[in-house]
């Protein structure tokens, strides 16, 4: 029988019942539905799908489609009501809920601080909130940064209960163009709010709740990074790519380091993935096979498998693509062990469906779609790549094998790397096929030296042998990130793209693999709105006019726009390419497809203070000066301040009519507070930078 011709959703179930549930869970986070809606919907098909079970048999094999249509539908509830019940602002409990300015709460550290440059940041679960003399049981999550302070390290550890007096913050988005949507990240964590603590605004508590597997997640999690610490030379770059890619510890990363993995396709090799835990699985199997009284018995060595497969995965933090990998591979392992053969697409289907029905959230988690999609892409492509070339040399042949896998895993994955990341790594061929054995290598020498850590002198050598094995690695990264052309940068791509290129590679794909006429004009039709899509964008860019006025802490940054050209004010810090430039300003430069950075521009002049860009009038405030009342004010559009001038918005009311004040994020908050009342008893506009996100004026 070839098997090749029977549909994928026969050989893989699975995939018929996620994709209803995803459409579910979409819905629900888009549109959010009530929760007697959704009840009400279950209940009338779930009875739909009982009366359909009553008709005749005759009648039921012909309406076969209508069964499958109410199931379907029945998922999608299914989806809705996963979603609804794991928002935690749905729970009566939730402390957002019946938290006051003037209430205090008892908050629990569920995590080892994590030493920031100037804090101490700590995830804690809130248990009580305390009002008017009332205590009142609640849940939820928050973000706690504590004040550094040099004199007195802070003490708190996992499990310590605290009292916080101080009035916490709901998270916002800096509300820079393109910028990473930090607060719906930390929502679908079902964290919305945080709070910077003072030695004054909080008491440590006597009482602690610990839970005694997670206490001893965090010690092997420290006794790891111990072993790693006195068996290596120092602390650095080896060291901290060490720690990641064993147990996925990144604190101690470099981000330029990181950056340079990132720009050369290889950051997966230190994201701890599937990748990492299909090694321990099959250096696991190898072993298991090899010890007599544990080979003897399937179910014996299946747990043993499953076991130490999970206290790896928790060992790691248990991100979304090593949940993936450990749900897929425990399928697996269990189908194995019973003799089960099927497609590899169903136990993939099979763990997706089992981690979205845990955390719905997953969905939006990019590891999450990543990982699923470099697998999906190598089930599918890898043997019609690999077969292409008959190569009979052993060693050239498992070259090839390893080139089919990356690029079978590239096909899939690079429309949502372009979206996410704005680049494309062309050396990623070459940097797969030199660091992936390398990295895997690496890998198992760590695991040897953390078993064997405890005899004397082997330790030792081992960890000398790491750091040696990470050090190449490192400078073959390096070297590959200094070429030429390494990278393709700067690419934008929007949601509408990303549906239009894998409608293209899945008509291509589909042609290639069935010779399918229709699926080629598809595709090439698919290609054609994309072209057009792109020159719509680019005629749309070539005619954009803006000011913006970004939400830097501490720094002024400003851009005037005009067409693909902008010409920045603001501090030097920004200029270089560093953290600050590539985080806050970049995202919104590719956004917006500005690619020419100029010193002056044909609608911007400026005199002094002043700007005239197109018909705004904008005066530009970054130092202390004393403006005289006029007979017969100055009338501007905008006051942008920045920089901390001393001043006074009365004075300035006196001297200029204008129409709106901003103050970005390089003025004190104090400060901004104090111009922003001013403002409102004179009944004044005015836009708070750090509060209200970056300001953006289209002309």
């Amino acid at each position: 029988m070839n098997t090749n011709r029977i549909p994928i959703w026969k050989k893989a179930p699975f995939l018929r019942l996620i994709i209803p549930v995803i459409a579910g869970i979409l819905l629900q986070w888009y549109i959010q539905f009530d929760w007697p809606l959704i009840l009400f919907s279950a209940v009338c098909f779930a009875i739909a799908l009982a009366a359909f079970q009553l008709l005749p048999l005759v009648l039921r094999f012909k309406l076969q489609i209508l069964q499958g249509f109410l199931i379907s539908l029945i998922l999608i509830v299914f989806g809705l009501f996963i979603t609804y019940q794991k928002d935690i602002r749905h729970n009566q409990n939730w402390f957002g809920n019946v938290y006051e300015d003037s209430s205090l709460i008892v908050g629990t550290i569920r995590e080892p601080l994590l030493e920031k440059n100037k804090s101490y940041k700590a995830d804690a679960v809130i248990t009580n909130v305390l009002h008017n003399d009332r205590i009142k049981n609640a849940t939820g999550k928050i973000i706690i940064y504590f004040e550094k302070d040099s004199a007195n390290p802070l003490s708190l550890f996992y499990g310590d209960k605290i009292l916080i007096n101080k009035k916490i913050q709901q998270i916002k988005n800096s509300g820079n163009p393109g910028a990473f949507n930090y607060q719906r990240y930390l929502a679908f964590r079902q964290i919305f709010h945080n709070v910077f603590l003072k030695k004054s605004d909080w008491i440590l508590l006597h009482k602690k709740d610990i839970n005694p597997f997670q206490q001893f997640l965090f010690t092997a999690r420290e006794n790891v990074l111990n072993i790693l610490r006195q068996n290596m030379q120092g602390r650095d770059d080896q060291l901290a790519i060490a720690e990641a890619l064993l147990i996925g510890y990144t604190q101690d990363l470099d981000k330029d380091l990181v950056q340079a993995y990132s720009n050369t396709g290889v950051v997966h090799i230190i994201a701890i993935s599937g990748m990492h835990l299909g090694l321990i699985y099959v250096m696991l199997v190898w072993l298991f096979n090899r010890i007599p009284f544990i080979k003897r018995s399937k179910i014996f060595k299946l747990v043993l498998i499953l076991t130490c497969l999970w206290l790896f995965t928790f060992l790691t933090g248990g991100s979304a693509s090593i949940m993936r990998a450990a749900v897929m591979f425990t399928c697996i392992a269990i189908g194995k062990s019973f003799d089960r053969r099927t497609s590899i697409l169903n136990p993939l289907a099979a763990s997706a469906f089992i981690l979205l029905c845990i955390n719905p959230y997953y969905l939006w988690d990019v590891g999450f779609q990543l990982s699923y999609l470099a697998v999906s892409g190598i089930v599918i492509f890898q043997k019609p790549i690999y077969h292409l070339v008959y190569i009979k040399n052993w060693g050239l042949n498992k070259i090839w094998q390893l080139i089919s896998v990356t690029i079978a895993a590239q096909i899939l994955t690079f429309p949502v790397c372009l979206y996410y990341f704005h680049q494309f790594p062309t050396l990623f061929l070459f940097t797969n096929i030199l660091l992936v054995p390398l990295s895997s290598v690496i890998l198992f020498v760590e695991i040897a030296l953390v078993a064997l850590a405890w005899i004397p002198f082997v330790g030792l050598y081992l960890g000398k042998l790491t750091w040696w094995l990470v050090w190449l690695m490192n400078k073959t990264i390096l070297w590959f990130n200094s070429l030429p052309f390494s990278i393709w940068d700067g690419i934008y791509v929007s949601v509408l793209s990303t549906i239009l290129l894998y409608a293209f590679v899945t008509g291509i794909a589909y042609w290639l693999l069935n010779k399918s006429k229709f699926a080629f004009k598809l595709s090439l039709f698919v290609l054609l709105c994309l072209t057009a899509l792109t020159g719509y964008t680019k005629w749309k860019t070539s005619t954009q006019q803006k000011l913006i006025v970004y939400n830097v802490p501490q720094q002024q940054s400003i851009d005037f726009i005009n067409g693909n050209r902008y010409k920045f004010i603001g501090d030097s810090v920004l200029l270089a390419d560093g953290l600050l430039k590539n985080f806050h300003l970049k995202p919104g430069r590719i956004a917006l497809q500005l690619n020419k950075k100029v010193d002056s521009l044909s609608t911007l002049y400026q005199h002094n203070y002043f700007y005239q860009f197109h018909n705004k009038r904008i005066l530009l405030i970054n130092e202390s000066i004393i403006f005289q009342p006029a007979a017969q004010k100055i009338n501007v559009d905008y006051i942008i301040v920045s920089k901390n001038p001393k001043l006074y918005i009365p004075q300035l009311a006196q001297t200029f009519n204008c129409g709106l004040y901003i103050f970005d994020g390089s003025n004190s908050l104090w400060k901004i507070a104090k111009w922003k009342k001013d403002c409102e008893q004179l009944h004044l506009r005015c836009f708070s930078v750090p509060e209200q996100g970056a300001f953006v004026m289209d002309l």
